[in-house]
């Protein structure tokens, strides 16, 4: 015969809500280990030629010794402990030597598998305003055209290669709150950007007119990404610290600094989402008429009038610097004069080969 259960209505409702709390306590514990999880996440340092990118990421991760010039692209890695936890979160991060000239490396460190959790830092030398513009646009260009071709493939949709109208949203309510002015006029870089005017001890002896249109074009051109902004020197050590602050927010998931400062004649800082094309202004004319620029967008017209001050180095300098073989920094005497050998040796095998091809052309 069947066994008859002699609980009460009251006797089972106890023992569901028993086995529910065990099955909360279960998940909660889930949940601690999953947070107690070690988590890794992907830093790409890229930027102006030059521009103390080295420098940066050596004062972020405390070391003493002194920065080398950037060959190509190289890696490197951070970890940091946990508050109360033996587990280290790790850092892959990577750096980009050469300026503009080595963009075509940028899909090394940027693949479908730590898209997720990248974050791009753009160095942007300070001393050198001819090159601002020119370098941001590039390499920013050159990035988010990788990030959104490893979105594309970790999504198995090979004929989306630009985000949705919904992903854009989501990225946009990610910086600026659902009320901000500024949400349908701004296009964010799709990962967490970072922009550090490196050199401002040189920067801060130019003329204040100059200063002050550099100042609010790079605020523009940050707000418009949602990056964060930052000025830094590697003579100052308040600044350098509030660099390593947002980097450490970038590479550990730690707590984002509260200070804000857009006061052109003092380094600025400026996190993500804290600005607005209000309090930036519109683009600081200078014996130039807005009227006559025949801009498209609000970011043409803030880079016709950027270069009408500070024309962009001539494409003839590019080009040389697209060799790395002829960059002072790469130079290895050794291998420079080898290298020097084997170019005459082949110039002279040409000559002789032209030589004897004009010989058999009069032959026949």
């Amino acid at each position: 015969m069947p066994k008859i259960s002699t609980d009460t209505l009251w006797d089972l409702a106890a023992a569901e809500v028993q086995a529910r709390e065990r099955r909360t306590e279960e998940e909660e514990d889930n949940a601690d280990e999953e947070s107690h999880a070690p988590c890794e996440r992907t830093v790409f340092f890229t930027g102006s030629k030059a521009g103390g990118k080295s420098s940066i990421l050596y004062r972020c991760l405390d070391k003493d010794e002194a920065p080398k010039p950037t060959l190509a692209l190289e890696y490197t890695f951070g970890r940091r402990a946990r508050a109360h936890n033996t587990s280290k979160d790790v850092a892959h991060l990577w750096e980009l030597g050469g300026g503009t000239s080595l963009s075509d490396l940028i899909q090394i460190p940027i693949t479908p598998q730590n898209v997720s959790t990248l974050s791009v830092v753009l160095v942007l030398d300070l001393s050198k305003p001819k090159a601002l513009w020119t370098t941001t646009e590039k390499l920013i260009q050159a990035a988010q055209n990788q990030v959104e071709k490893s979105y594309s493939l970790k999504n198995k949709k090979p004929g989306e290669s630009r985000p949705s109208k919904q992903q854009n949203q989501n990225q946009v309510l990610r910086i600026l709150p659902k009320d901000h002015p500024d949400r349908e006029l701004i296009s964010p870089f799709p990962v967490p950007l970072l922009l550090i005017g490196s050199k401002f001890d040189i920067f801060q002896d130019f003329e204040p007119e100059k200063r002050k249109m550099i100042c609010k074009t790079l605020r523009f051109l940050a707000h418009y990404y949602g990056a964060s902004l930052i000025f830094t020197s590697s003579k100052s050590e308040t600044t350098m610290s509030k660099a390593k602050n947002l980097f450490n927010h970038l590479a550990f998931g730690t707590e984002r600094g509260k200070s804000i400062s857009t006061d052109p004649s003092k380094p600025l800082v400026i996190p993500a989402g804290m600005d607005s094309l209000s309090q930036i202004g519109s683009p600081q004319t200078v014996d130039v008429d807005i009227g006559t620029l025949h801009a498209r967008n609000p970011l043409d017209l803030w880079k016709k009038v950027f270069e009408r001050v500070f024309p962009p180095e001539s494409i003839m300098e590019h080009k040389e610097l697209k060799n790395p073989a002829k960059d002072p920094q790469y130079s290895e005497p050794l291998i420079d004069a080898m290298r020097a050998q084997k170019d005459q040796e082949l110039e002279q095998y040409r000559r002789e080969q032209a030589k004897s091809w004009k010989g058999l052309a009069l032959e026949t």
